[in-house]
């Protein structure tokens, strides 16, 4: 059976404050997919977030930014989910990982938290971990463990991107849109085998 998902989902928190923090690059991506195809997403209140439809290689695919804050991702996702019954498996979530170096991206049928508090809450309010997830890497060389430890990633992931960061994030969200269209083309599985592997060469820092 071939997954391919109908309904994309990008993390993040609302608010000026949080636009361009790293925490934010899964509304960041899912902005990116609507801009090539030309949705505008729009707040519904039904839905805790801002939604628009894309029609993707003939597919209609439900776009969602929640604005619920990170923490309270799950209460938008299953409010669009019961709305039109759609089954949280064809559901692909868009987050950052702390782990994965920026320029790579990672997808992943199913998983745990991973102590991401956007995938915990879609966890708890869709009871179920069954849903693929499309990690994009924020991590810049060893900035990470050096600035904030192992045990604190929060004053890096609310941090902003850096000028050498920026300069190959446009590259990192047309990969990130790459990989979401072949997984509804062809599905999450064909998207794995050709983007797992795949990078954007960094800059020097």
């Amino acid at each position: 059976m071939v997954l391919q998902p109908c309904v994309i989902v990008g993390l993040g928190n609302p608010g000026i404050e949080y636009t361009t923090t790293r925490h934010n690059i899964g509304f960041r991506v899912l902005d990116a997919l609507a801009q090539r195809y030309r949705v505008e997403l729009t707040p519904q209140r039904r839905f805790l977030g801002e939604v628009g439809e894309a029609y993707i290689d003939g597919q209609k695919v439900h776009l969602l930014k929640p604005t619920t804050y990170m923490n309270n991702s799950g209460q938008a996702l299953h409010a669009l989910l019961n709305f039109y019954k759609l089954p949280l498996e064809r559901t692909l979530v868009v987050y950052d990982d702390a782990d994965l170096p920026l320029g790579r991206v990672r997808l992943r049928l199913t998983g745990s938290t991973g102590g991401h508090n956007g995938i915990k809450s879609i966890i708890q309010h869709c009871h179920s971990q069954q849903f693929p997830r499309l990690k994009v890497g924020i991590a810049f060389g060893d900035r990470l463990k050096q600035q904030t430890g192992p045990r604190n990633a929060v004053p890096f992931v609310l941090g902003q991107f850096s000028a050498t960061e920026l300069a190959i994030l446009p590259a990192v969200l047309d990969l990130a849109v790459d990989a979401i269209e072949l997984s509804i083309r062809s599905g999450v599985e064909a998207a794995m085998n050709r983007y797992n592997g795949k990078s954007i060469p960094l800059p020097q820092s």
